[in-house]
Formats: structure tokens, sequence, C-alpha cells
């Protein structure tokens, strides 16, 4: 069987990318390891940048997005007993829309369906082979039966653990990464947010975040050790913990209920280079991860999405291979400054087991700095509304 691009991965990237290419006429099958269950029943942050709420409404698919999603014009940031406010839209005029990775997912699966375009679940042993050819092929098993699709391109939205990026030869991509000595704690409740910000606290028993996902669902974490079991944790001593981390005032109006859902996340910053080898592309968590803080991970694989959908695009409709050849170039320009901003904002807002009273101080001064310059919040709201493509 022949397609023009293959798109292993059937989150939300690779669903982004096939439906931008539905767009234009160009013919791309989605594979995914799991069921369309499975993945929607992942649990993602949903902070939403300006160039991914542009992507998604070129794709066609924002109709529900702009009907509930939530907008945010600035966020809370607190500082043990006290709290300010950074304004996004005053800054930069733009503001971030909440809404729900997994509703984005949901939202593009059901275009996909109703575009009668190729989706194959349950893809197992995907191979990708003839990759430096003109002529790649993958290959795949769906119920024991092997498969093969013979394409143009792959584009490997396959996450941080697919087939994708093991592809490229060892010795021809070089990996770099940091590995954060903790971990955030995280629940899902059915109860109202504490506040109608976002609100990032760093404290001296340190970080928390205070999320939502709508109007009666909300999303908090907790910093806490990776050496820690989420089954450890009853809800009443997360709650109680998560009030020692906010200001008095936002601790005595946080509503607690029972859990929906409990886990423990990693904290890490990796980037893999290059994002092109032969006719394969990487994109999203194939290529780079970054840490939760600032919201970066969905938004940096949709930036990756905009360039090669750019270049694709130039390649279908008049044959210029230039964005093609400048897609790794152009997508890891931004991805490091994405890394860069995660990494500043994970490293302002946590406490690290190693930090001395110093580090402690430099912290504060640079929350201070932030608090009362103009120009801080301005550099700050410019990368967490999304930098332009």
């Amino acid at each position: 069987m022949r397609t023009q691009v293959v798109i292993i991965g059937g989150g939300p990237s690779g669903l982004l990318l096939g439906q931008l290419l539905h767009t234009i006429g160009v013919d791309a099958v989605v594979l995914e390891r799991k069921t369309r269950a499975y993945v929607l029943g992942r649990i993602r942050a949903g902070v939403l940048e300006r160039g991914t709420v542009d992507l998604l409404r070129q794709a066609g698919v924002d109709t529900r997005l702009r009907a509930e999603g939530l907008v945010h014009n600035g966020t809370m940031i607190s500082v043990d007993d006290t709290m300010f406010r950074l304004n996004f839209t005053e800054a930069t005029g733009h503001p971030v829309i909440v809404y729900g990775q997994t509703e984005v997912t949901r939202d593009l699966y059901d275009a996909r369906e109703a575009c009668g375009v190729r989706t194959v679940f349950n893809a197992e042993n995907v191979v990708i082979e003839d990759i430096e050819s003109a002529t790649p092929k993958v290959s795949y098993t769906v119920d024991g039966t092997r498969h093969t699709l013979h394409c143009d391109y792959v584009a490997g939205c396959d996450g941080f653990h697919g087939v994708s990026r093991q592809t490229i030869p060892q010795d021809k991509r070089r990996e770099f990464e940091k590995v954060y000595p903790f971990g955030w704690l995280g629940i899902l409740s059915q109860t109202p947010p504490v506040h109608h910000d976002l609100i990032y606290a760093s404290s001296a028993r340190g970080f928390a975040l205070c999320s939502m996902r709508n109007a009666n669902l909300s999303r908090y974490y907790i910093q806490c050790s990776m050496e820690e079991d989420a089954a450890d944790w009853s809800d009443d001593a997360f709650w109680a913990e998560l009030k020692r981390r906010l200001p008095p005032e936002v601790a005595a109006t946080l509503v607690t209920g029972p859990s929906i859902e409990k886990s423990i996340a990693p904290l890490r910053s990796f980037v893999c280079e290059p994002m092109r080898w032969g006719q394969l592309f990487l994109c999203g968590d194939a290529a780079h991860i970054v840490p939760p803080t600032g919201a970066k991970g969905l938004n940096t694989a949709t930036s990756d999405v905009h360039y090669l959908f750019q270049g694709l695009k130039a390649f279908y409709t008049n044959g210029d291979p230039d964005g093609l050849d400048q897609y790794s170039a152009r997508a890891l320009a931004r991805v490091w400054k994405a890394e860069r901003f995660s990494w500043w904002f994970t490293s302002l807002m946590h406490r690290f087991p190693d930090q001395s009273d110093f580090d402690r101080k430099m912290q504060l001064a640079e929350l201070e700095f932030l608090r009362s310059s103009a120009s801080a919040q301005a550099a700050m709201a410019e990368n967490y509304v999304g930098l332009p493509y």
C-alpha cells in the first residue's frame, strides 16, 4: 500500500499534522500503537499558546475550543505568603487559552473520522526502513498480520519512547539532557478552581501549582521527591500540604474533594539533534522534552508541526524542498528557546535538594525583580503566551 506521508503516533501532534495535510489534499496515514480510548485516557496539561490556537483554527478543529476554552489574560505568582499577577495581554496583547489536551486530541480524532481519512490503531512492532532513500517504507503488525506502507516521508510523532528517534543511527544524533531531582505529585478533582488564574507558587516547602480543566474540574500539583509513591499520599495529606504552600487567603478558599486521578510525573529537559534524518522528521516528544513548568510541551510540539507542515506544503504544491531541508534548524531554534524558558522557570520556582541559603536568596531576589519590573514581566509574558513561529 502507498501513501504520501506516514505519521507514527496518534497523539495531538501527529493528528494535527494529519489534519493540516488533509486541508491541502496530501494523503497521510496515522499509525497509533494503542486504541483511541487509551490515548484519550491520558491526563495532560492544557494551556494553549496563541500559535497552537491559530494552528487548530487553520486545521478547522477549533469550534469547541472557542466555545469551551477558558481565556486567561494573566497568571498569579505566589512567594510564600504574598502573591502578584502577571498580565499577559497588557504586556503582549495576547492571552493563553486553558483547554485540556485530552479535548484537543478528541476534537482532532473526531475531525479525522469525519473526513474519512485513515488511522490505524493497535499498530505494533513498527519498523521504519530505507529512510535514507527516496522510497522509505514503514511496516507494522495489526492482529498478527504484517503490513507495509510505502511513502515519500515519515513524521515521527511517537513520543520519547517511540521507534522514530531510535531509527536515526546513534552516531548521527546528539542528545542533551537534564534530569531534575524532584517530580510533581498531581491530582485531578471535581472541585471548582481556587482562583480564576493559574497560581504558580514558590514556598519554603517547595513548589505548587493550582490549575484547572473547566469550572468544575481542577488540577493541582506539589513538588515531591521521585522516591515517593503516589499511593502513599492520601487525599487529605495532599490537600494539607498544598495549603501549606499557598498564601493563607488562597488556602482558606480552597475547595477540596476526592481525587479522580493521582500520579507523580518526573521533570526532564531533553533535546535530540538533528530532528531530520533522510526522509524522517521528528516532532514533539520524539525529539524534545521540557519540564511542565510553563506549559511548553504540547505547544512546542505544535510549533514543530507548523514548520513541518509548511515544508511539506511547499514541496507538494510547488516542488520546493527548502522548507523540508531547513526544518530541523528552524524547529530547533524555537525548541531551544522553549527549553530555556522552561529551565529558567523551573529553576526559579522549585527548591533543590542541595540548595544553599544563598541560592534561595537569589531565587527570592529574582522573584522580587519579576514582581517589580515591567520589562521582566513583559519578557516572561512573551515567552508564556508563545514566541512567534
